[in-house]
């Protein structure tokens, strides 16, 4: 895989430069700051870019507008977010497109290196992976609340889903049968008024669109 890794920590911009070619991962570069960031991916054109949100110079959105910019101008390159913070609107907006090739991890929460490497693989495949506080926060309403409707375990199911997970993996996770899973995913898209789509990321995408317009 062809990555770009633009964080303006010098460490742990080298650490995941580190870490990526360790695991077999071609390191194209290594940046600072979004606007070099927006330069690099028009001329390597990478498979996946790895980027904060908060950059120099003001360090408030840089690494945002950068992220929005490659999701708009180079739609084959995946882009996994990778900050402190959880910013909503971010989120809601690499979400918004439909398209797959998304990620929001949390530096802090990140507490496995393989589970680290499973989502950078799973995102440049074209899938999904959401912090669950990233999730939190967007499936975050005021009232009326569609999530009163759902149960204990229809709550569960949505929170793997909204990961990123497919049916057969939430069963795994939950130590459920794939067929209950089935049972509750169908209960979830009929409380909230929602159509299954054809895979994981386009019902993952349609869920937090409709709870977070």
């Amino acid at each position: 895989m062809r990555v770009i890794v633009a964080e303006d920590s010098a460490l742990m911009r080298e650490g995941l430069v580190r870490l990526l070619g360790d695991a077999g991962h071609e390191v194209l570069d290594g940046i600072g700051d979004g606007d070099a960031l927006l330069v690099a991916v028009g001329e390597h054109r990478p498979d996946l870019v790895l980027v904060d949100v908060r950059m120099p110079p003001t360090h408030t959105d840089e690494g945002r507008r950068a992220a929005l910019t490659i999701r708009r101008e180079h739609p084959g390159t995946a882009v996994l977010v990778l900050s402190q913070y959880v910013e909503r609107r971010l989120a809601r907006e690499l979400l918004d497109d439909d398209e797959g090739g998304v990620g929001y991890l949390l530096k802090d929460r990140v507490a496995d290196v393989g589970d680290f490497l499973d989502a950078i693989a799973r995102v440049a495949a074209g899938g999904t992976a959401l912090d669950p506080e990233v999730v939190r926060r967007l499936l975050a309403r005021t009232a009326p609340d569609p999530l009163a409707t759902l149960t204990a375990r229809e709550r569960d199911v949505l929170a793997a889903m909204a990961e990123g997970f497919t049916n057969a993996a939430i069963a795994a996770h939950l130590h459920v049968s794939a067929s209950a899973v089935e049972k509750h995913v169908n209960a979830v898209f009929d409380k909230l008024l929602l159509a299954p789509g054809e895979g994981y990321n386009r019902r993952v995408l349609a869920i937090l669109r409709h709870l977070d317009p």
